[in-house]
């Protein structure tokens, strides 16, 4: 009998880790499904936030509005990227090369890349929630804290090629 409760308990035991396993694999691939659906170029078209505040994203100098028209690149085979802002008035001219993921199919993560560092020796990024995906556009959304008010900055991306 003992022998019998025992086997019992292994097996469920056995059965449970594999789902769990079965599980994982399923949110793996459906994060590689948000990286495919990344691939290419992109432009911001927009930015949308409480014009109030004076924002500069990603510690680049330059207000918010700076990144209207910047261009994105997605590489999801291997999680890189860049971003370039044209620059003019009082506007930087900016060329950053960058390390991505998506997290739970809505975490849009990123940090950039230091020429001569590796990406793992890079440990500050970025953290924002993606929003409305569709194959030809997205949305990103960050939550910055400001003199105890969290401002939310969107980033309206729209698909330029499949590059």
């Amino acid at each position: 009998m003992k022998k019998l409760l025992f086997s019992s308990f292994v097996g469920l035991a056995l059965v449970s880790v594999s789902c769990a396993a079965t599980k994982q694999a399923e949110t793996a691939q459906n994060n590689r499904a948000e990286f495919l659906r990344m691939k290419g170029d992109w432009v911001i078209s927009s930015v949308d936030y409480s014009k109030k505040f004076k924002i500069q994203p990603f510690d680049e100098s330059g207000d918010a509005q700076c990144w209207v028209g910047s261009q994105w690149k997605f590489v999801p085979n291997n999680y890189t990227g860049s971003y370039t802002i044209n620059g003019g008035g009082n506007c930087p001219s900016v060329s950053q090369n960058i390390k991505f993921e998506v997290v739970g199919g809505n975490e849009f993560k990123f940090k950039k890349l230091i020429a001569g560092s590796s990406a793992k020796s890079v440990t500050q990024g970025y953290s924002l929630q993606m929003l409305n995906q569709t194959d030809r556009q997205f949305d990103l959304q960050q939550n910055i804290s400001f003199e105890g008010e969290i401002v939310s900055v969107v980033y309206h991306f729209q698909k330029t090629s499949t590059k």
